[in-house]
């Protein structure tokens, strides 16, 4: 399997450090010399699978429940649990290659909806994690579209420069203004800040903080 890393500049050790303790960006980051510009490819060496080995015998395990999954989580929380069960508002943004997205027209499938920055380094170090999940379920099943606000640290060609220096990204990703879109999506206060909507249209979780790539396959696949 293959996996994605982040190069960071001078401030890679103390955001390490604290990942444990901090679960986002908040509107006003202290950037600290962070480059979070680039994303590449990293392959493990012991991650090679041997298709001659006998199938396990070990029983599979039941799919947590949502309320497991959030019991569960050190790196994340939830958050607008006051929307949980209600209908996600309808909204359309285009992308950077001009594609237009309409949520309403995504109904029986799970989307999931990321917000991110470029200056927010949580935000960056999810973004392989999205990759891979990605890769692991098709898009007959979810829809993953990454939403960048823009403010005078995130412009446009920032967000459209990110991208194109990370050809790894495989969903699509917009610039757009929180002024055009409903709420919740327009009250978001820390980043990455993610919305799951599940086939029926209705908010299933929302979390605020950097998810693992188990923990966001597990939520797209649980149960309200």
């Amino acid at each position: 399997m293959k996996y994605s890393k982040i190069k960071y500049g001078i401030g890679v050790v103390a955001v390490i450090v604290a990942m444990g303790a901090i679960l986002g960006c908040k509107k006003q980051p202290q950037i600290g010399g962070q480059n979070t510009d680039n994303i590449e490819q990293k392959t493990d060496s012991n991650g090679v699978k041997d298709n001659n080995s006998p199938p396990s015998s070990k029983p599979t395990s039941p799919k947590p429940t949502l309320n497991e999954i959030i019991r569960r989580a050190t790196s994340w929380e939830p958050t607008f649990t006051e929307w949980y069960g209600r209908n996600a508002p309808d909204f359309t943004v285009t992308d950077l290659n001009d594609k237009k997205y309409t949520l309403s027209k995504y109904t029986g499938k799970t989307v999931m909806l990321t917000f991110w920055a470029t200056w927010c380094g949580p935000c960056i170090t999810e973004i392989p994690h999205i990759i891979e999940l990605r890769k692991q379920i098709g898009e007959d099943k979810l829809v993953i579209l990454g939403i960048s606000y823009i403010d005078q640290r995130n412009t446009p060609e920032r967000v459209r420069n990110f991208v194109a220096a990370n050809p790894v990204i495989n969903y699509p990703v917009t610039a757009t203004s929180p002024a055009i879109m409903p709420g919740p999506y327009n009250l978001i206060s820390g980043i990455p800040c993610s919305f799951f909507i599940a086939p029926d249209g209705k908010i299933k979780l929302a979390t605020e903080g950097l998810i693992p790539l188990p923990q966001m396959k597990a939520i797209v696949e649980a149960e309200r």
